[in-house]
């Protein structure tokens, strides 16, 4: 599914207040906490928006805070390509990158959950090519990624999670 044949959403009215940010804050805290807890048996499947109802599936990435230097953990949907993962910085097509994108620029060592298995990782942001070859995958894989592109200025980054031997 080419990002030209998906159909675009209207940017809802309201996504920048500060109170979303907060909603999603929390709402990523539940998550995470409730998918550690059941090993995934919860909390692995997102079914809002184009996902709706079947699902797609979600992991736990876990990054150090670029300033903090501690660890920050929240899940987000996911594609694998081989043995690398991608995920992408939508931020829900918010103008700013979200901060874990942030801190894995800063910090490209990390760990990802995947129901119960679990990996070591390096990010890197996807070269403009890579991006382009891999963003109709993304989009066939949750249509509301185009969406979000049209509703910000940015490109939104695609994320490349490889394996650390």
């Amino acid at each position: 599914m080419a990002t030209d044949t998906v159909n675009i959403k209207p940017r809802p009215e309201g996504l920048d207040k500060p109170y979303v940010g907060a909603i999603i804050k929390t709402m990523s805290k539940v998550n995470v906490a409730v998918y550690r807890w059941t090993g995934g048996l919860l909390g692995s499947t997102w079914r809002v928006g184009s996902a709706f109802p079947w699902g797609i599936p979600v992991l736990l990435l876990t990054s150090l805070g670029r300033k903090s230097g501690q660890p920050r953990t929240l899940p987000l949907l996911f594609i694998e390509e081989g043995d690398d993962i991608i995920v992408v910085a939508s931020k829900g097509g918010l103008p700013s990158e979200p901060l874990w994108y942030k801190n894995l620029v800063a910090h490209p060592e990390c760990s990802v959950q995947i129901k119960r298995r679990k990996m070591k990782m390096k990010a890197r942001t996807a070269s403009p090519q890579e991006r382009e070859a891999l963003w109709p995958k993304l989009v066939a894989h949750y249509p509301d990624f185009a969406s979000y592109q049209t509703w910000t200025d940015r490109i939104i980054p695609v994320v490349i999670l490889e394996p650390v031997a």
